[in-house]
């Protein structure tokens, strides 16, 4: 069942969102970037005389309801982006819940109190499942960064709408942007990998192979690679136990005709700050007391030249420290190159918390074919893994 296609007139959707956003000490939303996705979903089904009733997490509440967690502080930029009041109920489950939502009229919107509030939310807890379940009549899941979770309100719900469950267009998108990459890319494609392990992207490095014509490796992990071809890295971040690993993914892409392309020069600091007095030296010869934080211009000049040459791109991983501004050029660089190259017709998903913020930093996300909003669900979902929230409704559906 797809969103376009169902008819909601008349009919209460309880809609799974990811509107876990950062707050800061006033509670005000620093990025509502997932909240303002989600728009598209709820007004298609107001739109159409459905109401709606939103239901999501946020933060890591320890044990039960915390003022600093409350969805209550969402309601007045939500009811703002919708042009139209939202309606709260303080429990997720509770009275208020049952009642607010027993009275919601064609058209209006109800957010529910936080999921996380209550340990079963987390448990897969098949009774809070059906509590929630009870308020609606339809089950949209909306939520992709969740998806990985087989959760109470992103999977057990499900089972209580056998035919009346699908995806919003978030997860719509998200699924059709992927399996673009994955499935029907144009070549070349290259993937670009950054961040700090070469363990935490193995995974995804092995499921890439079989794909890709270009792999580039930047972020922490390149100095395990340098180290493990010989080279010098100073104090530069390296997992040890890898090297060896790192090895057999050069050979991996030697017989499967990956081409790999790594750092030869790195912009260096004698600490980890954003006051680091810097240099810059060849990538398998950093000195003592020097740490490589960023792609070198050599580098960057090289990274730049492949994607701008490629058809499909994929991007999860910094190149360096963006976060200081000494260190970012790298990472701006790749952004740059992937804005240009999809100006030129190629198709580029970027995914992975710290990409989306560089990509959002240095204002280009608009620039991109799609910027994904589920940093886990999106590497699991890459690796080849079925994620809970995606089988739960495809799997009545497909």
């Amino acid at each position: 069942m797809k969103i376009d296609t169902f008819s909601f007139s008349g009919r209460k959707a309880i809609i799974r969102v990811d509107f876990n956003v950062p707050l800061n000490s006033q509670f005000e939303i620093t990025d509502d970037s997932r909240i303002r996705a989600a728009i598209p979903t709820i007004e298609k089904i107001t739109s159409q005389g459905g109401a709606v009733i939103l239901m999501s997490h946020l933060g890591r509440p320890k044990s039960g309801p915390e003022d600093k967690y409350s969805l209550k502080h969402l309601i007045p930029h939500l009811s703002s982006l919708l042009q139209q009041p939202v309606q709260f109920a303080d429990d997720c489950i509770g009275e208020s819940a049952i009642q607010l939502s027993k009275n919601l009229q064609p058209g209006e919107v109800l957010l529910l109190e936080n999921l996380r509030f209550y340990k079963e939310e987390e448990k897969g807890d098949a009774e809070f499942a059906k509590k929630l379940a009870n308020l609606a009549d339809v089950y949209v899941n909306d939520a992709f960064g969740t998806a990985h979770r087989a959760h109470a309100s992103t999977t057990i719900i499900s089972n209580y709408f056998p035919d009346d469950k699908l995806f919003g267009y978030v997860i719509e998108n998200e699924l059709n942007s992927i399996d673009k990459v994955l499935h029907q890319a144009s070549g070349p494609f290259t993937a670009i990998l950054g961040g700090a392990k070469v363990s935490t992207k193995i995974t995804i490095i092995e499921s890439l192979m079989d794909k890709v014509d270009n792999l580039i490796i930047g972020g922490g992990m390149m100095f395990t690679f340098a180290k493990a071809l010989g080279g010098k890295i100073g104090s530069s971040l390296v997992e040890d136990d890898k090297l060896e690993l790192a090895l057999e993914i050069l050979q991996m892409a030697e017989q499967k005709n990956v081409k790999i392309y790594l750092p030869t020069d790195t912009i260096v600091g004698d600490s980890f700050s954003k006051d680091a007095k810097t240099g810059l030296f060849a990538m398998n010869d950093i000195p003592d007391g020097w740490m490589g934080l960023d792609t070198g211009p050599e580098t960057n000049k090289t990274f730049s030249e492949v994607i701008r040459s490629s058809k499909t791109i994929l991007w999860n991983g910094p190149m360096g420290v963006f976060e200081f501004p000494a260190f970012e050029t790298g990472t701006r660089k790749i952004a740059e190159a992937i804005a240009d190259a999809t100006a030129s017709g190629a198709f580029s998903l970027v995914g992975g918390g710290d990409s989306v913020a560089a990509i959002h930093q240095f204002e280009l996300a608009d620039q991109v074919s799609y910027v994904s909003t589920g940093g886990g669900a999106l590497l699991e979902y890459i690796e080849g893994k079925i994620l809970p929230g995606i089988e739960a409704i495809r799997g009545n559906n497909s």
